[in-house]
C-alpha cells in the first residue's frame, strides 16, 4: 500500500534537501568514480559567460545539457564532466566599455590594449559565485572546482593545435561570406549579437519606385531623420 501524499508538502525546501545531500554525501563524486575504466562518452557544453548574470532562459539549457550526460552514465559510460567558463567575445568587452566609459575601438586603443584586456579578465568573473549557485540549484551536475577558462594559454594553444591539425588534414578551404558587421566596434557580429540589439521602430521613410525608358528603376528614400534623401538606381 502506498502511504497518502500529504498536499502541505514543501516541495522546495524538498529540493533543498536533496541538493544539500548530494554535496554531503559527493553523489557527484562517486557517479564519476564508479565509471572509471568504463568506455568514454564526450559532451561538449558551450559555457556560459560569468560576467552576465544567468537567467530563466539558463535553466533550460543547464537541464537539457545535464540529461544527457546523466543517461550516458547510467547506461554505463565514463562521461567527463568538466565545467568552463566562456571568457571572450564582444558581450565582455561591452561590458568593460560601460564600465571606463568608453565608446569604440579608437577610445580602446587609446586607453591601452593591455589595460583593457586586464579588466577584461577581471569582469569576466563578476557573476561567477552567482552561477555556481544557480548551477546547483537546478542539479546541474559538473567539476566546478577545476574548470576550464577560454582566456587561458593551455586553452588558446589547444585551439591552435586542432586548427593545424585540420589543415594538415587538407580540410580548411577559403570561402566567402556575407556577414553583419559593427562599425562602431570595427568587428563582424554574430547572429546571437545581432539578435540582443534588435528593436523595432518607426521609419519615417517614403519609399517610392519610378519605371524609366531605360529599363531602370529608381528608388527616391525620404525625408530622413536628419533632413536627408538618398537616391538609389537599380537595374532591372
Amino acid at each position: 500500500m502506498y502511504q497518502k501524499v500529504s498536499p502541505d508538502m514543501n516541495f522546495v525546501d524538498r529540493e533543498k534537501n536533496v541538493g544539500k545531500f548530494w554535496r554531503n554525501q559527493q553523489i557527484f563524486e562517486k557517479s564519476m568514480k564508479a565509471r572509471e575504466g568504463k568506455p568514454v562518452y564526450t559532451f561538449y557544453d558551450g559555457p556560459p559567460t560569468a560576467n552576465g548574470k544567468p537567467h530563466i532562459g539558463h535553466v533550460l539549457t543547464r537541464v537539457i545539457k545535464d540529461m544527457i550526460p546523466r543517461y550516458k552514465t547510467m547506461k554505463g559510460y565514463m562521461v567527463p564532466r568538466k565545467a568552463g567558463w566562456d571568457t571572450h567575445g564582444l558581450p565582455v568587452e561591452l561590458e568593460v566599455e560601460k564600465m571606463l566609459g568608453l565608446d569604440g575601438k579608437e577610445q580602446i586603443e587609446e586607453y591601452g590594449m593591455e589595460p583593457f584586456i586586464k579588466k577584461c579578465k577581471e569582469s569576466v568573473w563578476k557573476y561567477k559565485g552567482m552561477w555556481e549557485d544557480f548551477s546547483g540549484t537546478v542539479g546541474f551536475w559538473a567539476d566546478m572546482e577545476n574548470p576550464y577558462v577560454t582566456y587561458d594559454d593551455n586553452f588558446i594553444e589547444s585551439e591552435w593545435w586542432a586548427l593545424k591539425e585540420i589543415w594538415n588534414k587538407k580540410l580548411l578551404y577559403k570561402g566567402f561570406k556575407i556577414v553583419p558587421y559593427c562599425p562602431r566596434c570595427g568587428t563582424p557580429l554574430s547572429s546571437q549579437e545581432v539578435a540582443q540589439g534588435y528593436k523595432l521602430v518607426k521609419e519615417r521613410s517614403a519609399i517610392v519606385r519610378f519605371r524609366l525608358l531605360e529599363r531602370m528603376l529608381i528608388s527616391w528614400h525620404g525625408p530622413r531623420l536628419h533632413g536627408h534623401c538618398r537616391l538609389t538606381w537599380l537595374s532591372v
